[in-house]
């Protein structure tokens, strides 16, 4: 890439504070960052950034406040929402060599990490010592902490065990300035703000994270996993809703339909049954004499909601090949078509059988097939559209089908996003989710961390022109009316 007059003098800076192979300036090194796990949207930064240490990261954010350049933080690149996707222009900023876990603590059940570190690295490091860290994505085993923070990742055992934001303690910031903050603390509660919260989720727009303080815990005394075929999707939702209606909370309850069962089957070979209309997978794990009572309550549910059959797996083995098939669902999937668009939303798990019958007559109308892969447990959904870019209109189709869903996650109580985050994907949907009072609150959050909206600028929050050229933006009592929209 020829690098234009306005930046040749900002990579001539950064190329007196960083080794030459940790800048990368022409096309084809930058190939490889044009674009994170959405990959239908490409952009080319100025350069990409790869710093080893905090200081580097530090100087590297002095640098472009100092020429006005805009910078987009990267972890590991599995992000679904095009978060991280560069922008023209901007310097793209890669976390991904900050990889030192700096200590962990047995006594208080904590691990201090570098931002780089993969998620499923803190759990082999640590499962030596009884301890693990519980929020698990499919991706645990390429993406980064940091990115987990970012997005607020969830996972299959975050029913039981929370989200992101609910095992971090502490994180270590850096401003678009280059300024440290420390954000949150060890102890279980700290004064002011919540600013822990706020930065968790928030898409790389407030901050640049570096480092984080994860909550451990200790490795389950007792775990298994049932595998319950269904004759029907709806069946199996109504069994979702009854397991935690009983107060069973799973430390995982997943679901799957036909089309993903018999792509992960193909895959993985699990052992999943082909002729099931959908399957659920539920985790228990305890104390025997607790775990026992909760699988004997958990069958009787299951039966009574009309289950096809029960399998249970106690050994590690078969409970760990059940989970890869699950976790290898959406590579499974890409088998299936040339191309898929894979959504995230989430509904109250009472309203989870009629949005799948929904989606189920628009896959119809739309003839596009849709696999179905998600956490049933708290409601967050994950269809997989089927398509293939080189037919004509069948990119458009898919992504007019995925807004309707999103549309639909909101008129029944729901959010357009349930882990993925927003990026650029959900924009758009994020007109229909909240007023114009509501988003002008999130830019004013934004302009106090980052006054010349110089991080990750146009991601996560829509402009309020932007939703009022939709026509799209949710209305309700309090909310600014159109005319006023003007001044922003």
């Amino acid at each position: 890439m020829q690098a234009s007059a306005d930046t040749s003098a900002l990579i001539r800076e950064l190329r007196q504070h960083l080794p030459a192979e940790a800048l990368l300036t022409t096309l084809e090194e930058q190939r490889p960052y044009e674009c994170d796990g959405l990959s239908v949207l490409r952009e080319m930064p100025c350069c990409v950034a790869l710093p080893e240490t905090v200081q580097a990261v530090q100087k590297i954010l002095q640098i472009c406040h100092r020429h006005g350049i805009a910078v987009v933080a990267r972890g590991a690149g599995t992000g679904l929402s095009g978060g991280a996707r560069p922008i023209a222009g901007a310097v793209l900023l890669s976390l991904a060599k900050l990889k030192s876990i700096i200590d962990i603590d047995t006594e208080n059940r904590t691990a201090r990490v570098q931002s780089g570190v993969r998620n499923l690295a803190i759990s082999e490091a640590t499962r030596p010592l009884g301890l693990y860290y519980a929020p698990d994505p499919s991706s645990q085993i390429a993406c980064s902490i940091g990115g987990n923070v970012a997005e607020n990742s969830g996972g299959v055992h975050c029913l039981k065990y929370g989200l992101t934001v609910h095992n971090v303690l502490q994180l270590e910031v850096l401003t678009a300035h280059g300024e440290v903050l420390q954000i949150g603390s060890q102890a279980p509660d700290s004064p002011g703000y919540d600013l822990l919260a706020l930065m968790t989720g928030s898409e790389g727009l407030l901050g640049i994270i570096t480092e984080c303080t994860v909550r451990l815990l200790p490795v389950p005394e007792h775990t298994l996993v049932l595998l319950t075929a269904f004759s029907s999707v709806v069946v199996a939702a109504a069994a979702v809703s009854a397991i935690i209606a009983a107060g069973i909370i799973p430390a995982g309850l997943e679901m799957m339909d036909q089309l993903a069962i018999e792509a992960a089957e193909d895959f993985v070979h699990a052992g999943y049954p082909r002729d099931a209309a959908a399957i659920l997978l539920c985790e228990l794990d305890g104390q025997q004499e607790e775990l026992e009572e909760s699988v004997i309550a958990v069958e009787a549910i299951l039966t009574r909601h009309g289950a096809d059959g029960i399998r249970v797996a106690s050994d590690p083995a078969t409970r760990q090949l059940l989970w890869k098939g699950r976790k290898a669902a959406f590579p499974a999937v890409g088998r299936l078509a040339p191309d898929y668009y894979c959504m995230d939303g989430t509904i109250p798990r009472k309203r989870l059988a009629e949005v799948l019958e929904r989606i189920a007559a628009w896959s119809t109308e739309y003839g596009l097939r849709v696999a179905n892969v998600f956490h049933a447990g708290d409601g967050n959904l994950h269809p997989l559209i089927l398509y293939d870019a080189n037919q004509p209109g069948q990119r458009h189709a898919a992504e007019a089908f995925g807004q309707r869903i999103l549309e639909l996650c909101v008129a029944v109580g729901g959010s357009v996003t349930g882990e993925h985050g927003v990026g650029v994907e959900k924009l758009d949907s994020m007109c229909a989710q909240f007023a114009a009072a509501e988003l002008d609150q999130f830019h004013r959050v934004k302009a106090a961390f980052d006054p010349e909206g110089r991080l990750n600028p146009g991601k996560a929050v829509p402009s309020l022109h932007r939703c009022a050229e939709l026509g799209a933006m949710h209305v309700h009592q309090g909310a600014l009316p159109f005319p006023q929209l003007e001044r922003f």
